[in-house]
């Protein structure tokens, strides 16, 4: 039965989220759960400062006599790329920079990664997954017909610096996501979790044609808990203990390092740009700008007004559509026809394949009654 459209009166999230609840006055529970849940508990004031300052003398101490105290992923994007100025320049940490390249990296992305390491004086690890292994991957996705094909690039850089981490013994990592601008939750049915293991095999098995050998792979138990609570491994999203107000870190980054901004949040990847900004909306209805502005809305830093404009225009450009398509295609080793084709076949959702919802979920829970997340909402 097709839903009645509407969308939140206070965030522009709407029912192409379909899983989405109203309350009586029309404001959705991505607005109620950051009302209730999140904002009651994320301090970036003098307490979230001091909670900050001491997490950094830790740092520092423990990493004394070695070439690195931390390790950071930079992708490139605002969000890193601020926090990497932030932990140097304000806090003196010696973070090893780390990125991850799947092949999708942009022109834009590159310079911007290389400005920002050579101006800071770091040194730059890249690792670069075997892109036969992560081309058919990426291939059966397409074929499974869901909407998360992103994953095999997502999951790369997540596995590939946990087990880096691990294997060097590194006890810090500083990682990007914020409050500030990621407050909503990407629905889970567009954006399914990217360590389901169980999923991603099947997957692989239906559609697969390459011997995974070199390929990163990282359970959620290994690096949510395992590494964690066993190994002593700890993410720091230091950009939670502090004001970050987007608009004044891309200034801050354009002035002093010479960064070029993006049209659009994780568009440092070619890839990503395809996905988020084409293929997602088109083929399955769903704009992930919607999560991005009705963060934004939520923390103070855009109007819902402003918001409701720039989702008139689409986020891809018609006239350069037909370019992306081919570039795309070629770089996955197939014709623009084969690509067209897995964007007519049926849609499938993670719930056709076998996966481990239920384990995600529950997870989830647990870490929330511990105060190791603030909030359930997907």
């Amino acid at each position: 039965m097709m839903r009645t459209y509407q969308i939140c009166t206070n965030c522009v999230m709407d029912t192409s989220d379909t899983r989405i609840v109203f309350d009586e006055k029309g404001v959705c529970d991505h607005c109620n759960d950051f009302i209730y849940n999140i904002k009651p508990n994320w301090h970036t004031d003098e307490s979230g400062r001091a909670k900050l300052t001491s997490i950094i003398k830790k740092i520092k101490n423990e990493g004394e006599g070695r070439d690195f105290d931390c390790i950071l992923g930079l992708s490139g994007g605002v969000d890193s790329s601020y926090m990497l100025h932030i932990a140097v320049k304000e806090f003196g940490l010696r973070p090893l920079v780390f990125h991850v390249d799947g092949g999708w990296n942009s022109e834009l992305a590159v310079h911007n990664i290389q400005m920002l390491v050579d101006k800071l004086g770091l040194d730059l690890y890249t690792e670069v997954i075997n892109w036969e292994e992560m081309r058919d991957f990426q291939l059966a996705f397409f074929k499974s017909g869901v909407p998360h094909i992103d994953i095999p690039q997502d999951h790369a850089f997540v596995a590939t610096l946990y087990n880096f981490a691990y294997k060097y013994n590194i006890k810090y990592i500083l990682n990007g996501g914020n409050i500030s601008t990621e407050c909503v939750r990407n629905p889970m049915e567009y954006l399914y979790y990217g360590t389901d293991m169980v999923q991603i095999k099947d997957i692989i098995r239906r559609f697969g044609t390459v011997d995974m050998k070199t390929y990163p792979f990282s359970s959620i138990f290994r690096h949510k808990f395992y590494l964690r609570y066993f190994r002593g491994l700890k993410v720091i999203r230091s950009l939670n203990y502090m004001p970050y107000i987007k608009a004044e870190a891309l200034k801050l980054l354009e002035t002093e390092y010479g960064w070029k901004p993006y049209p659009q949040k994780h568009f440092e990847s070619r890839f990503t740009k395809f996905y988020e900004g084409y293929w997602l909306p088109e083929r399955f209805g769903f704009d992930t700008r919607r999560v991005q502005y009705s963060s934004l809305i939520l923390t103070g830093q855009m109007t819902r007004d402003e918001a409701l404009e720039l989702l008139s225009k689409p986020a891809y450009n018609p006239e350069t559509i037909e370019d992306e398509f081919k570039y795309i295609a070629t770089k996955i080793g197939i014709s623009s026809e084969e690509l067209r084709n897995y964007f007519t076949i049926p849609k499938k959702f993670y719930w056709d394949y076998k996966n481990q919802e239920k384990v995600f979920n529950f997870g989830a829970k647990v870490l929330k009654f511990i105060g190791a997340e603030k909030s359930i909402k997907r």
